[in-house]
């Protein structure tokens, strides 16, 4: 519309037909956020007759006369109408406006001017009809009401006591305006936003009311207990009572003077008790200090699972005492422990600017990542972190110096549950989680998340530390292998081929006749002792029964099919042939064979000559064959022999102990450091070797 028809708009505005003003208005709106078009409208006295329709008119010219006024302020303008003695009238009309109209179109614009002033709300019922706008199917009211919500909030916290002390009180007063809201179900409606499909046409609003709950959960963290506030002492108060403390001690301080009273003539006087607050888990008798990190936030939290698991809370108080000083769990330093922890992982430091920025430069993939709903059930997280958190206490059987390592795992608990949670995931499921996560496999996560850290950063350091296990290690298991043969074993033989028994029939058959085969290792280590039995006897036959032997000196190889790789891997098999002097192959045969189909034989050079052969091709023949009766046998027998002549095992299962027994060790070594150790790198001068000046044979190193 052209400048130089604004005096035929306002004479058209200001006319009494309703048909006239509607059409006038309607062109108005599309054409007013325009800023030269607005500094003439308002320079022409157009300002007192918009309020004029806004006060008196109703239906479409009230809604286009509303929406006109919104864009007006969208561009810096037209801010006089809230100014003069009818400024207040002006803004009960819209406020009444948002309570006693239905109309979607005039509630939407009222809303907006709000959000844009933001109001004081004059009429009881204000907040509860905007909170129900939340769960409006006009996603564009929906997103209004929360934008004037959030204004409302910003605006309650942000007014801080000044110097003159005018505003002393501001600080009492944003608490029971946020807590008015929250009576109303504010957080469950926007919870529900959050999760529904709705996400995109409400996103502004929905993160900045996300960051406006990270900021009230900063201004609590950091207002500090002072139990001369009456509202901080009763939190105190109804804490204690809530422990079922016994009747001779109902009258305690709340301020921590627990000591003894003086002698009292006055009948019926009582002492005060020694352990009133240490008896809930407090460190000292004086609880309001303790609250230093978590702030009122921690005494929220901790009154607020006190009052809603009071049950609960006087049993496991109950079950606490019965136990050592030493063992018992200190429910209100586990309670502070879960609400930083919350804090922690919510990322409640981080400025709304960043979450709303973070928006806007986010893939839209991406973007669902930065709603976190479950923020917005706080207290239900807390209750649900500290039972998790007593339950690892009670499974692990932890004590008061195992504190901060329960601490820990509750931290990578909440991490892998709170933290992986998806937008829509119920927090009724969240809470399930956490309170039956396995144990084994949190232990799993938090070993692995100690040995990345230690990987970023002691490097080289723990390369060396791995190398050593693996040495040690390999030695272990190869004492184990030595060990089963020094034990014996018994061994199969299977039945000769018909064509194999050829003319020395009588031969073949007598060996038939001892299906059964006993070997094992002599004490010195130095020779192999075996025999043919008929019948395999309960009882293992002696050394001495073992009427013949083979000298480990004369083994020049070890040849076997055992399997040397998994069961899931046997598709893959492939077999090789035997090698040369001082070496050994394993032929990958099936697991599953029968008994006879496994065999290991131990070859030896024919002469002294052919195994001092410099080409190494020298003549070999077999000296004894074993038939393991399993896969486990077959392994324990041939890695056994090979490392008693010095080489490398080769079957899977030997393998996978190695690496079972050093990374146990690694991880033992693991848990006995303290996790700033483990998070903050090695200390300057890590790994030099120390000086010998001056010492002379009579020392030693400390593992």
């Amino acid at each position: 519309m052209d400048q130089a028809d604004i005096p035929a708009l306002l004479s058209r505005l200001a006319s009494d037909e309703d048909a006239a003003r509607k059409m006038a208005v309607f062109k108005l709106q599309s054409s007013i956020n325009d800023p030269s078009f607005a500094d003439v409208f308002i320079s022409s006295g157009g300002l007192v007759i918009l309020r004029r329709l806004i006060m008196g008119t109703g239906g479409n010219t009230l809604a286009y006369s509303l929406q006109s006024l919104t864009r007006l302020l969208e561009v810096d303008m037209g801010w006089d109408i809230f100014e003069g003695p009818t400024a207040g009238e002006l803004v009960e009309r819209i406020v009444e406006l948002i309570v006693m109209n239905p109309l979607v179109n005039i509630l939407r614009g009222a809303m907006s001017i709000l959000v844009a002033l933001p109001a004081v709300a004059v009429y009881p019922q204000f907040f509860d009809l905007v909170i129900q706008q939340l769960d409006s199917a006009d996603h564009a009211l929906c997103a209004n009401a929360l934008m004037l919500i959030n204004s409302l909030i910003r605006d309650a916290v942000s007014t801080e006591p000044n110097g003159n002390g005018s505003n002393k009180n501001a600080s009492e007063e944003w608490p029971k305006f946020i807590k008015r809201l929250q009576d109303l179900g504010l957080i469950k409606a926007v919870y529900n936003l959050m999760q529904s499909s709705a996400l995109q046409d409400l996103a502004y609003p929905l993160l900045e009311f996300q960051s406006l709950t990270k900021m009230l959960l900063r201004k609590w963290k950091e207002l500090r207990v002072d139990l001369e506030r009456p509202e901080h002492r009763r939190a105190l108060k109804g804490l204690h009572l809530a422990s079922a403390p016994s009747r001779d001690h109902l009258n305690g301080t709340v301020n921590g003077d627990d000591a003894p009273e003086p002698p009292s003539s006055k009948k019926g006087s009582r002492k005060h008790n020694p352990e009133k607050w240490r008896r809930l888990g407090f460190e000292s008798e004086n609880p309001a200090a303790e609250f230093e990190g978590a702030g009122f936030l921690g005494m929220m939290d901790l009154t607020d699972y006190a009052r809603k698991n009071e049950d609960a809370f006087q049993k496991l108080l109950l079950e606490q005492s019965t136990r050592p000083l030493t063992e018992r769990c200190p429910v209100a330093r586990a309670s502070l422990s879960v609400t930083q922890t919350l804090y922690d992982q919510f990322d409640c430091n981080k400025s709304d600017i960043e979450d709303l920025r973070g928006y806007q430069l986010s893939d839209t993939r991406h973007q669902d990542k930065l709603f976190r709903p479950l923020l917005l059930q706080w207290s239900r997280l807390h209750t649900a972190g500290l039972q998790a958190f007593f339950r690892l206490w009670k499974a692990t059987g932890a004590g008061q110096g195992d504190f901060e390592k329960i601490v820990e795992l509750v931290r990578i608990l909440m991490d892998q549950v709170v933290g992986s949670a998806g937008r829509s995931k119920d927090v009724v499921d969240v809470e399930e989680d956490l309170l039956e996560y396995d144990l084994a496999r949190l232990r799993e996560l938090q070993m692995d998340l100690l040995e990345m850290s230690f990987e970023e950063n002691w490097g080289q350091h723990l390369y060396q530390v791995r190398e050593d296990l693996r040495n040690e290690s390999l030695s272990f298991v190869k004492e184990q292998r030595v060990r089963c043969l020094l034990q014996g074993s018994w061994f199969s033989k299977p039945a000769p081929r018909k064509e194999s028994l050829g003319a020395n029939l009588q031969a073949a058959r007598a060996a038939h006749s001892t299906p059964w085969r006993y070997a094992k290792l002599s004490h010195n280590r130095r020779y192999l002792h075996y025999a043919d039995f008929g019948l395999r006897t309960e009882l293992d036959p002696t050394l001495e029964a073992l009427t013949e032997k083979i000298d480990l000196s004369k083994i020049s190889s070890v040849v076997s099919n055992v399997s040397v790789i998994n069961d899931d891997e046997k598709s893959n098999t492939q077999t090789s042939d035997t090698s040369g002097p001082n070496t050994s192959t394993g032929s990958m045969g099936a697991a599953s064979a029968s008994k006879t189909s496994t065999k290991i034989t131990m070859f030896g050079f024919t002469s002294a000559e052919e195994a001092l052969r410099p080409t190494g091709d020298g003549k070999e023949q077999p000296l004894l064959t074993l038939y393991p009766l399993n896969n486990s046998l077959a392994s324990e027998w041939l890695d056994g022999m090979l490392m008693l002549l010095e080489q490398a095992p080769l079957t899977a299962d030997t393998t996978k102990l190695v690496t079972l027994v050093g990374e146990y060790s690694l991880k033992i070594r693991l848990l006995n450091v303290g996790m700033e150790a483990a998070y903050g790198g090695p200390a300057p001068g890590a790994g030099v070797v120390p000086s010998r000046q001056g010492l002379d044979d009579d020392y030693y190193y400390e593992i």
